[in-house]
Order: C-alpha cells, then sequence, then structure tokens
C-alpha cells in the first residue's frame, strides 16, 4: 500500500511546462504531469517519475512499479495489480472493472460516476494516478 501511495502521489505531480493538470471532481488541482514524465504535487514540488519504458519511479528515483505496453500496471516486485484497456476501461488484478478513462479526459468510477479529469494525459497514466494511486 506505501507503494501505491507513492505512485499515486507521482501520478499527481505533474509539470510546469507542457504540464497536463489533473483535477478533482469539482475541478480542483491536485497535481500535474509533464511531457518527460515528471510528477508534481499542486504546489510543483516533484514527487515522481514515469519514465519511457513504462517504469514508475519516486521522488528519489527508486522504482515502485511499471506500466506496460499492453495495459498491465505492476507493482515494483512485478505483481499485476491491474490493467487498462485501449478503450480507457481500467480493471483490478482480477479483472473487475473499476472504472472508466473517457477520451475527453473525464475518470469515472465502475459507477459512471465522474472523480476527476486528465485532459491530455495518457489513459494509462491517470488510470495508475486515479485508481492503483488514489490521486482523487
Amino acid at each position: 500500500m506505501k507503494k501505491i501511495a507513492i505512485l499515486t502521489t507521482l501520478l499527481l505531480s505533474i509539470g510546469f511546462v507542457n504540464a497536463q493538470t489533473i483535477q478533482s471532481s469539482n475541478y480542483g488541482t491536485t497535481g500535474y504531469i509533464k511531457s518527460d514524465g515528471t510528477i508534481q504535487n499542486s504546489s510543483y514540488s516533484t514527487v515522481g517519475h514515469i519514465k519511457q519504458d513504462g517504469t514508475i519511479q519516486n521522488s528519489s528515483y527508486s522504482s515502485i512499479g511499471y506500466i506496460k505496453s499492453d495495459g498491465t500496471i505492476q507493482s515494483s516486485s512485478y505483481s499485476t495489480v491491474g490493467y487498462v484497456k485501449s478503450d480507457g476501461t481500467v480493471q483490478n488484478s482480477s479483472y473487475s472493472t473499476i472504472g472508466y478513462i473517457k477520451d475527453d479526459g473525464t475518470v469515472q468510477n465502475s459507477s459512471y460516476s465522474t472523480i476527476g479529469y486528465a485532459k491530455g494525459v495518457d489513459k494509462r497514466w491517470a488510470a495508475v494516478a486515479f485508481f492503483f494511486f488514489k490521486f482523487n
């Protein structure tokens, strides 16, 4: 759970220049994701990094998880914690649907209630932030 919290913090915190904003359901800014994968909190402090190869790191550059090209989300020990399908459906490790990332960046829970917004953010990154690292 500690690793999940760190990953969530990383995903909520994203950049200054070329940064995409992560917002709560009431449009409050919770963080930023910069185009280079730097994750910042709402105060622009770096909380983590997502590398081009899918490695998720904390602010000290320690690996805390992985996003695979097929949408599989793994912990640092390579155990699967969930999946993000190409259509934006987010599933837990048991393949139960836990939410959706819409093309317009709207993030919904499994009941289709909006829990936040991640306009312009890669669906896999947004899913990790909202569902596996609780950035909402």
